[in-house]
């Protein structure tokens, strides 16, 4: 079977899904990346760093399934646009309340609450809706160059972030990112996805656990979203870049943009490799690996001093995570049927929401404890330990082979 890099992108509705994703991912990481550096400027304390993580988390913690399940049950495309209403309406109150001068951590904290409570419903839609853009030949392809596109738009958010905060201020980067999510919206009303298989689930309690024990019975699945769950948390270092930016590397608001955006940097170099280079087969062997080099590199971007080489060694960070997520989500979509996709989907979410969210916390209490470079290089040796635990614990992760996609549609069940 030849290897067409591009061959999900020949698809109409898939253009319209990537360039909606594009917009929104640019959109959520100027929020993320202008509101840590907002709050850090206010209050100058790396706790309200950890309670910005913590109020991202905790709507994760009792909404994430259930959007699932309502994800399997109802219009998905409708779900994710309802849904994008309200980080646009969370900015546009941002943007006021600082050019009037009324804005505060108060005000912060509820609209990140708001934020991240629609995240809970728009995140496992968005994901379960790709399927039904692309035939099932292109289903793999799509999930690569998806990935691509997620991290072009996360790439450049910081840096646009920072870009406003230098000219600006830091009112412009809420006004642009509402912008750039009235046009993710307008982009998502273009898509035609055709009805998914298999019969929609009926909204209740059994329909979550049928999702949880589907997760829990596959040992590739649980052990791929375990072992970057605890990774992240240990090992991010995204919370304390105001910290390395003003405190460490004197670099001021373009500095961080530049640092924040490093990371996608190295991730959509990564992503455009790994869209022309054929597909990983030996998925658990490469993930455990990716993940070490991720560690590893933590540990010498705590310890650098110089803003150059942290900057190259946040890149290096981002190309391994980047190979992570696309071998994660590749598994979970791959082995998921496309009733159960919503459920499964936002059991994955309520993973990477507990890493980069509880990691933010982790890092600015450990940093406030101590410091941030202690902070960052302990998450470092962390992940190192959890990449060994899981490796032992879990061999049906590290064995775990991604097989052609026809072969797996074609052979016996």
């Amino acid at each position: 079977m030849n290897h067409d890099p591009l061959a999900a992108l020949r698809q109409p509705n898939f253009a319209a899904y990537a360039a909606a994703r594009l917009a929104a991912a640019v959109a959520m990481t100027m929020l993320n990346a202008a509101i840590l550096y907002h709050i850090y400027q206010l209050t100058g304390s790396a706790y309200q760093l950890a309670f910005i993580g913590l109020a991202r988390f905790l709507p994760s913690l009792g909404l994430t399934l259930l959007g699932g399940a309502i994800a399997d049950a109802f219009d998905r495309k409708a779900i994710v646009i309802a849904a994008l209403t309200v980080p646009a309406a969370a900015s546009g109150a941002l943007f006021l309340a600082t050019t009037s001068d009324a804005i505060g951590p108060l005000l912060i904290y509820t609209l990140v609450l708001a934020v991240a409570v629609a995240a809970a419903f728009e995140n496992p839609a968005r994901q379960a809706l790709l399927p039904q853009l692309v035939t099932p030949e292109t289903f793999p392809n799509a999930i690569v160059v998806s990935s691509t596109i997620q991290s072009l738009g996360f790439v450049t958010g910081p840096a646009l972030t920072g870009l406003c905060i230098a000219l600006s201020g830091i009112a412009s980067a809420y006004a642009v990112h509402a912008a750039l999510v009235v046009v993710a919206i307008l982009l998502t009303l273009l898509l035609r996805p055709r009805p998914f298989r298999g019969p929609a689930r009926a909204l209740s309690l059994a329909a979550i656990r049928e999702g949880l024990e589907f997760v829990v019975r596959r040992q590739p699945i649980i052990g791929a979203m375990t072992l970057d769950m605890f990774a992240v948390i240990f090992g991010g270092a995204q919370a304390l870049l105001p910290i390395y930016a003003t405190d460490i590397l004197h670099v001021g608001g373009l500095g961080y943009g530049i640092l924040a955006a490093s990371l996608e940097a190295g991730a959509l170099v990564m992503s455009i490799l790994l869209v022309f280079l054929p597909p990983i087969r030996p998925a658990g062997r490469v993930l455990l690996l990716t993940v070490a080099l991720f560690g590893l590199g933590t540990i010498a971007f705590g310890l650098s001093r110089n803003f150059y080489l942290s900057v190259a060694t946040y890149a290096a960070i981002g190309m391994a995570d980047q190979v992570s997520v696309v071998l994660r989500q590749t598994i979970v979509q791959l082995t998921t049927p496309d009733e159960l996709r919503g459920r499964v989907s936002s059991i994955n979410m309520l993973f990477i929401g507990a890493s980069n969210q509880l990691g933010a916390v982790e890092s600015g209490l450990v940093a406030g404890l101590t410091n941030a470079t202690f902070a960052v290089v302990s998450g470092g040796i962390g992940t190192l330990a959890v990449v060994g635990l899981v490796a032992a614990r879990l061999p049906g992760l590290r064995t775990y082979r991604i097989e052609p996609i026809v072969r797996a549609r074609t052979g016996p069940t």
